[in-house]
């Protein structure tokens, strides 16, 4: 009797140290999506954040990356991960700027300084209005890139050099070129080096990270410095996957929300510094800097923009006064 007793407890003990050598070896996995390529500052944070995830839950997570649109791409981010076919995804919200109305304030010329200062406001304003355009997903973070700058064939140094100017620019840029004088193309970030070869455009509006990512500094040998439009993201993540998480992992993810959001923020600048230096040493590009005085009358004319904006928003009950108004106090308190 002792013997089956002594036998049934040694079965028992070796079912449950397989049970639990299972469990160990069995972490949840999650699928996470991203349209950019991995070289990118997208990618550098997806890998971060990554990282951070599966240290901080102590191997209990594990995420798939998928980059450069190898899952979902950019204008079907959101949708895709509503619809489960990637479990967590990072999207633009100026591809969808009807869309996320509240959040894409951001991207008015207000006059961001850096990455980190944008990022930090952006996730104060969500945080307290909390938009409804989120609200089937879980949102795990957000960040912006850097300010928009001018990079081109030809050097710009005043108003007149804008005139007619094809750039490639992306969302709410296109009504900062216009009032500049300068023209907006639009077109995927993988198509501007054959375009800007063959003299479809003459260079890009965007944060200057990619003069170095993307090895625009090979053919943009002039950067007019306008530290303009921001472009905020999102983390987010399918509700479905996030309501069948653990309570410990829950923790974990929300305990990165903010601290994502700062760490790509510093990244972003760093990064931008980086690139910059990069493109003067090695590539030769000049950098223009506009004076004070110029800088201002630049300034100026992207006022009515934002007008505009509160306008529009306001006759479909948004309070877009309100909007702008938290965003510079936010601003300001962030620097």
């Amino acid at each position: 009797m002792k013997k089956n007793f002594a036998l049934l407890l040694s079965v028992a003990f070796l079912l449950a140290v397989v049970t639990a050598g299972v469990a160990a070896a069995d972490p949840v996995t999650l699928k996470y999506a991203s349209f950019v390529p991995k070289v990118t500052f997208v990618g550098a944070q997806l890998e971060r954040w990554k990282a951070e995830v599966e240290k901080r839950t102590g191997g209990k997570v594990k995420i798939n990356a998928f980059h450069a649109g190898t899952l979902l791409g950019g204008k079907d981010m959101m949708d895709g991960v509503i619809a489960g076919t990637s479990d967590i995804g990072c999207l633009c919200m100026a591809y969808q700027p009807g869309r996320f109305v509240v959040t894409n304030a951001t991207s008015l010329p207000l006059g961001f300084p850096n990455a980190l200062v944008a990022s930090r406001t952006l996730w104060d304003l969500y945080n307290k209005y909390k938009p409804k355009s989120f609200d089937k997903v879980k949102v795990l973070s957000m960040f912006t890139c850097g300010p928009s700058n001018i990079m081109s064939k030809v050097p710009v140094r005043k108003l007149a050099d804008m005139k007619g100017l094809d750039l490639r620019a992306s969302g709410g840029a296109a009504a900062i070129l216009k009032a500049w004088g300068a023209n907006q193309i639009g077109m995927p970030m993988s198509a501007v080096p054959e375009a800007l070869q063959k003299g479809v455009v003459k260079g890009l509006f965007t944060s200057l990270e990619v003069l170095k990512d993307f090895k625009f500094a090979e053919l943009c040998k002039f950067v007019t410095v306008t530290d303009t439009v921001i472009y905020p993201f999102a983390v987010v993540m399918n509700k479905a996957k996030w309501d069948a998480l653990p309570d410990d992992v829950k923790k974990v993810l929300d305990g990165l929300a903010k601290d994502q959001c700062v760490w790509t923020g510093t990244y972003m600048d760093q990064h931008v510094k980086e690139s910059l230096d990069w493109s003067v040493k090695t590539q030769k590009v000049e950098v223009i800097k506009l004076s004070p005085e110029t800088k201002a009358k630049w300034d100026k004319l992207l006022a009515p923009i934002t007008a505009a904006w509160i306008k529009k928003v306001s006759a479909k009950g948004v309070k877009g006064a309100a909007i702008v108004d938290d965003i510079k106090a936010m601003m300001k308190k962030n620097m």
